[in-house]
C-alpha cells in the first residue's frame, strides 16, 4: 500500500476523470433542460470545495491551539482547535437547516431561477468574507453566509422535478448528483492551485505586482461563483409555473409555511411525504455519520493512515458516480422508484452491518462498495417519489424541508456514532446505522401506489 502512496495527490484527478467519462457516456440521455442546471450545480460545487479543505488550516492559523473563554472568577474554559473547526463545519449545516425551507417557499412563490441567483450571490459574499477573514469570528461568519446560500439544494431538486416527466425524475436527479460529484473531485485541486498562485507575485506593469496571499482561494472561488451567476442569468430558464402557487391561493388554500411543513412531517409521519422525508433523513445521516468514523475504524483495524485513506474515498466516489450516471436509469426502468428505494436501503444496511466483519482490506472492498451502490439507488428515487406525492405548488417548500431534516440528521448521527465508537467498540457505529437504515425499508412499503403523477390543483 505504501508503494501506491505516491499516487495520492492525483486521486481527485483520477476520480474526476472517471466522473467525466461516466457523464460523457450518459450525455445523450440527459434532458436538454437539465444541461444548464448541471453546469451551474457543478461550478457551484467546485467553488465550495475550493475553500472547504482549507478551512482547518485557516482556523489553525487564526486560532492557534484554540480559544479561551472567560467563565468568571478569573478562570477560563479552553476550546481546542479541533472543536473550533467542528463548530465551523456545523455552522454551514445550521445555516442550511434554517434557510432550506425558506428558499423552497421563496422559489414556489417567485420561481426557481431567482432563488438560485440570489443564493449564488450569497455564496459570492461568503467567499469574499473567507478570503479576507483575519479572525475566527469572520471565518465563522463566512461559513454562515455560505451555508445560507447552500440551502438551495431543495430548490435545485424542485427544478429537476419541474423540468422532467415524473418517470424520468430519478434518472435526472442521478445525473445531477454525478455532475456535483465531479465538482467535489475537482474543487480541492483548484483550491490547492489557488494557494500556490497566491504565494506568487504577478507583475502588473512597471514596478507594480499583485500578491493575493492567503486570500487567493476565496477570491478565485468568488470570481468563479460570480461567473456562474452570469452563466445562470444568461442560460438558465425558469422551470416553475408560478401560476400554480396563485391557483392554490385562488382555490381557497393558504400555501403552507416552513414551520407548518416541518411540524406536519413530525405529527403526520404516516403520510407518504413524511415517510419519504424520514427515509431520506435517516439514510443520509447514517451514511454521513459512518463516513465520519470510517477513517478511525480503518486506522485501528487495518493501519490505514492519512497517506492511504484517499484510496477508499476514491473507490467510494467512483462507484457512486458510475452508479448515478450509468446504472441508475436502467435500474429505474426495470424496478421502478418505489421498489428501487427499498433495494437500495437493503444494500446499504447490508454493507454497514458487514463492514466491521471484514478480515482483510481486500474483503473490505465488498461491503464498502454496497454503500455507494445503496445510496445511489435510494436518494434520487426517494426525492423523485417526494416530487409526486406533494402538490406542485408546494414542491420547493417540501424539498427544502427534506434538506432540513437531512441536515439535522447529518449533525446528530456523527455525534452519536462518534460517541459509540469511543465507548461501545469500533464496530458499533456501523451496526447502529445498519439497524436504522433497515427500519426505513418498512417506511417504504406501499409506495408503488404513488408512482403515477399527482394531478395539479385546478
Amino acid at each position: 500500500m505504501h508503494s501506491l502512496a505516491a499516487l495520492t495527490p492525483y486521486i481527485p484527478l483520477i476520480v474526476g476523470a472517471a466522473l467525466a467519462l461516466a457523464l460523457v457516456y450518459a450525455r445523450k440521455r440527459v434532458p436538454a433542460a437539465l444541461v444548464t442546471l448541471m453546469i451551474t450545480a457543478f461550478v457551484d460545487m467546485v467553488g465550495l470545495l475550493m475553500v472547504l479543505p482549507l478551512l482547518p488550516f485557516y482556523a489553525k492559523s487564526l486560532g492557534g491551539n484554540g480559544i479561551d473563554v472567560p467563565v468568571g472568577g478569573g478562570q477560563v474554559f479552553h476550546i481546542g482547535i479541533g472543536t473550533v473547526v467542528g463548530f465551523l463545519v456545523v455552522a454551514f449545516t445550521a445555516a442550511q437547516l434554517v434557510s432550506a425551507p425558506m428558499w423552497g417557499r421563496f422559489s414556489d412563490r417567485f420561481g426557481r431561477r431567482p432563488a438560485l441567483l440570489v443564493a449564488l450571490g450569497s455564496s459570492v459574499a461568503g467567499y469574499l468574507i473567507f478570503a479576507f477573514a483575519n479572525s475566527l469570528g469572520l471565518l465563522f461568519l463566512s461559513r454562515l453566509v455560505q451555508g445560507a446560500g447552500g440551502g438551495t439544494v431543495g430548490v435545485i431538486q424542485a427544478y429537476v422535478a419541474d423540468s422532467t416527466r415524473p418517470d424520468q425524475r430519478a434518472k435526472s436527479l442521478g445525473w445531477l448528483s454525478a455532475a456535483t460529484n465531479l465538482g467535489v473531485a475537482l474543487g480541492p485541486v483548484l483550491g490547492s492551485w489557488a494557494v500556490t498562485l497566491g504565494e506568487q507575485r504577478m507583475p502588473l506593469g512597471g514596478a507594480a505586482t499583485l500578491h493575493m496571499g492567503r486570500a487567493a482561494p476565496g477570491l478565485m472561488a468568488a470570481l468563479l461563483c460570480l461567473a456562474n451567476m452570469g452563466f445562470a442569468w444568461s442560460f438558465l430558464r425558469e422551470s416553475r409555473d408560478t401560476g400554480e402557487h396563485r391557483a392554490v391561493t385562488a382555490a381557497g388554500r393558504k400555501p403552507g409555511t416552513s414551520r407548518d411543513a416541518v411540524a406536519r412531517v413530525v405529527t403526520h409521519s404516516a403520510e407518504p411525504a413524511s415517510r419519504l422525508i424520514w427515509i431520506y433523513a435517516v439514510a443520509i445521516g447514517a451514511f454521513q455519520g459512518t463516513t465520519s468514523v470510517l477513517a478511525l475504524f480503518l486506522a485501528s483495524k487495518f493501519g490505514v493512515n492519512e497517506k492511504t485513506i484517499g484510496y477508499f474515498f476514491m473507490y467510494v466516489g467512483t462507484l457512486s458516480v458510475v452508479m448515478r450516471a450509468v446504472v441508475l436509469g436502467k435500474a429505474v426502468d426495470k424496478f421502478g422508484e418505489a421498489r428501487l428505494t427499498r433495494i437500495g436501503s437493503a444494500l446499504m444496511a447490508l454493507g454497514l452491518a458487514t463492514l466491521p466483519l471484514a478480515p482483510t482490506v481486500l474483503w473490505l472492498a465488498l461491503p464498502v462498495a454496497l454503500l455507494p451502490i445503496g445510496t445511489a439507488l435510494t436518494f434520487p428515487c426517494v426525492t423523485a417519489l417526494l416530487s409526486r406525492v406533494i402538490n406542485p405548488g408546494e414542491r420547493g417548500l417540501y424539498m427544502g424541508v427534506q434538506q432540513t431534516f437531512g441536515g439535522l440528521s447529518r449533525v446528530i448521527f456523527p455525534l452519536v456514532l462518534g460517541f459509540a465508537f469511543d465507548h461501545y467498540g469500533r464496530g458499533s457505529p456501523f451496526w447502529i446505522s445498519a439497524t436504522f437504515v433497515a427500519a426505513t425499508i418498512l417506511l417504504g412499503l406501499g409506495m408503488e401506489g404513488y408512482t403515477k403523477p399527482k394531478p395539479a390543483v385546478a
